[in-house]
Formats: C-alpha cells, structure tokens, sequence
C-alpha cells in the first residue's frame, strides 16, 4: 500500500507563518473549523450506536436501517444473470457468469449516459429509458428474445424493502428528481416500462443498491466479509445482521440467522456541521437531508473546497480579489480537481491561473488535505461504528468491502481513514482488514439474484 504523507495541523499553519497575523489566524481557523479529533470521533461513534438500534427497532432515526431480504452468499452459488445498473448518471446492463466456486466474470456490458431532462422528467419517462436500455443490450449481444432470463436491478437510492424483489423509493438523492416515482415500488416500474417496451423474456428477480453489492462480491471468495461501503460519488454501508437484532423485522421460519443490513449512511444527522458545510446544505435541492454525504462525499468535496477558496480570498489569504469570479460558478471545483491539487499537481492553473504563486499553489493543495483528512476521518470513524455493534468485543477478523473513486484514487483517503481506525480502536484495528471490492453494482447484484434463487453448484 502507498502510503501518503499527512501534513499535521502545525506543520501547515507553520508553513504559512511568512504571512501577515490575519492571514495566521484564517489559516488556523480553516484548521479548526475542519478538524475532526478522537474526541469527536468516539462521540460520533455513541450517537451513530443509538441512531442504528432506533432505526432497527423502527423507531424514528437518520440511519434507515433497511433490511435487504438477502443474507451474504456461500460462495457455492452459480448460473448466468443480467444486472441492471441505475446509480448515477450512467446507465449500464450486464451479464454476469458465476463459476459456484467463488469466481464472477462480466461477460457483456452496455452502457448509456442517462440525459438531464430523464433524470428530472417522469418517472415514466426515465424507466422506459431503463428497459430501451436492457432491450438494446439484448439486440447488441445477440441474446435470443424468447428466452427468459433473469434479471437483477441494481437501484442505489434509498428504498424501503418488504422482500427481495419489492422496494418502495424512499426519496432521491444523487441529483434525481424524477417525479411520480418517490413512493412507488421501483420493481413494479420496471416491469411495467419492460412490458410497455414489448420485452417479454426478462424476469426482474432481485433488487439491490452499490452498497449491498459491495458486500455480496466480497462476501463471494471471502467468508469474513460482513460490511460494505461506498466511497465514491456518494457514499453508504450495509453489514450483515443477526435477524434477532431486527425487532422491526418479523423472523421467519425459513432457517436463515442473519441478513443484509442497508444503513443509507449518508443521511446521518448527528456529525457537527461547520459554516462552510451549512452553506453548501442550504444550496442544495435536499437541504438538511443527507449531512454525512455533504462532508464526505465525492459529489460535495470539491464544492466544500470552491466556498473555502472564496473565504480565504475575500479575507486576502490566497490569490487576488480580482481573481473571485473565477470561482463564484457553483461545482466548478470537481473533487477530481481537488484529488490532482491532493497528489501535488497544481490545479489552479486549470483555471487560467498559470502565474499564481508558489504560496497559492501550496495553499490549494492544503485546503485539499485540511478537508479530504476530516472526510476520510468521519468515514473510518462510521466504519469503526458498524464493526463495534457487530463485535464489540473484536473476537472475528472483519474484512470490509469497500468501492468506490474516494477510496481507490484520492491521495491519502485511505491512509487517513486507517490512521483514525488505530487512534479509535489500537491494537484491535489490525482485525479490520479494508479491501477494494470493484464492481459491486453489477456482479454483487448477479451474487444477489444467485443466494436468493438458491442456485449452487455441487
């Protein structure tokens, strides 16, 4: 693993101690605003317990606590399914092959830009582009269109699920805001928009999201994974959970102990939010929803970042004033940018900005590091929260499963979030082992269908 140097809150204000008292004072501010220490960690930690023991008993909560109606697959599960992919602004249809020995392959993929006037128009609308999609991918591939084949729908919103192919859409997230379909059960429209498209040959048996597909490809070859996260665009967990511990679920008498868990993390409520994350809530179409998402997310970081660069430069701490309107146009900092400004490449000059000063050079890579390390440090502080309630007292290796571009490519996310999992859990962390798990959209979907089909090879 690569590990990135962090850069301590006094060597970054010390490396601006050249400037004026003001210019010290904003920059330790900037600091303190964006910290996120043990302290605040361990209480996160507390409030997160109560939100997920509220919201498995059905009682009012920021965490949903959404039971899957799937438990983790053996690994022996076999057969061919297609996955539909509905996530963000992408579109994809699969098929996918599982060997019943632990091995998935992606045999086929089609993928279609979802256009802005489906994501906001009618529900209606943008399930019939969902099933011209699948029909395009058939025709392309050359599957035969009188045989049935089963299909897995990988929705990553919240919805409130009553069995494994029903799910009612709780709200959008993500910039969706198609109408007519919040309250509605996504399978049922689905197939509605496949019938409507003369499409007789697809059985929508599973409904998943990113989250519990994560944890279904790990959980595939490796029996100690028990939670899945996402670090990406957006981000979110699931876990496996003992039924007993689901009182607003009724247990079953089909044998099964346990089952996917998903929390739809983003929507925590309890994590402080500073000036800078209030401003950005108050902009947004969903405004004091989702906070957690808003101060960890790949979708918000680089807007967190723009309001930052606009304070620091009104207070005549980076660049010039005439340079503001440069980045007054609202997520015209991407998390992207941020990212290349984190790994030391010099973003500002993207902007027309090629004879800016070393001083503001440095500054943007340091606004990039002071607000990814609290990002990453509120996400590995959920991450110790799930394992915790799961086993307190670390008496199981935990493996988790996590996907996602924050994770996989932001410089330092990863080391960030380990550093706060040993300072919160010591010795104990070396039982929680983070590993990427690609793909979960599609081939964890495909694992969903399989465990509840019960196909399994000898």
């Amino acid at each position: 693993m690569v590990v990135y140097p962090i850069i301590t809150t006094r060597h970054a204000i010390g490396h601006f101690m050249q400037g004026n008292a003001q210019t010290i004072e904003q920059w330790s501010r900037l600091e303190r605003v964006f910290s996120f220490s043990v302290s605040d960690a361990r209480k996160l930690i507390t409030c997160f317990h109560e939100e997920m023991k509220c919201g498995l008993a059905g009682q009012a909560s920021s965490l949903k606590m959404i039971p899957c109606y799937v438990r983790r697959p053996t690994g022996l599960e076999c057969g061919s399914y297609l996955a539909l992919d509905l996530g963000g602004t992408n579109l994809r249809v699969l098929a996918v092959e599982l060997d019943g020995r632990g091995g998935a392959n992606i045999s086929a993929v089609s993928r279609f830009v979802i256009p802005e006037p489906v994501m906001h128009g009618s529900g209606e609308a943008l399930f019939d582009f969902l099933a011209d999609g699948v029909l395009l991918f058939l025709e392309k591939h050359g599957y035969n269109l009188r045989q049935n084949h089963d299909l897995a729908f990988t929705f990553s919103f919240p919805v409130e699920q009553s069995a494994i192919n029903v799910g009612i859409l709780l709200n959008w997230t993500k910039g969706f805001t198609a109408f007519g379909v919040e309250g509605k059960d996504v399978v049922a429209l689905l197939r509605e928009a496949l019938v409507r498209k003369n499409i007789k040959n697809i059985s929508v048996t599973a409904l998943a999201n990113d989250t519990t597909g994560t944890l279904m490809t790990k959980s595939y070859d490796d029996a100690s994974c028990d939670m899945g996260v996402i670090l990406g665009t957006g981000t979110n967990a699931c876990y496996s959970e003992n039924l007993h511990r689901i009182p607003k679920y009724s247990v079953s008498d089909d044998g099964e102990r346990e089952m996917v868990v998903n929390l739809e993390w983003g929507n925590f409520d309890k994590v402080e939010m500073n000036g800078y994350d209030q401003e950005l809530d108050r902009a947004t179409r969903n405004a004091g929803l989702q906070r957690m998402e808003k101060m960890v997310s790949g979708m918000y970081l680089g807007e967190l970042a723009r309001l930052v660069i606009l304070d620091m430069i009104d207070n005549g701490c980076l660049l010039q004033k005439k340079h503001r309107y440069i980045f007054e146009r609202e997520y015209s900092v991407t998390t992207e940018l941020l990212s290349q400004a984190a790994g030391g490449e010099d973003f500002l000059a993207g902007f027309g900005l090629e004879n800016a000063t070393d001083h503001d050079r440095e500054a943007a890579v340091r606004i990039s590091h002071i607000i990814s390390r609290r990002a990453a440090r509120i996400a590995g502080t959920a991450i110790a929260a799930v394992v915790t309630w799961m086993d307190a007292g670390f008496e199981r290796h935990h493996t988790v499963a996590v996907d996602g571009s924050l994770f996989e490519k932001f410089p330092g996310f990863r080391t960030n979030i380990l550093h706060i999992l040993q300072e919160l859990l010591g010795d104990s962390a070396e039982k929680i082992a983070l590993c990427p798990a690609a793909d979960g959209s599609g081939i964890g979907a495909a694992i969903v269908a399989a465990v509840a089909s019960g196909r399994s090879g000898s």
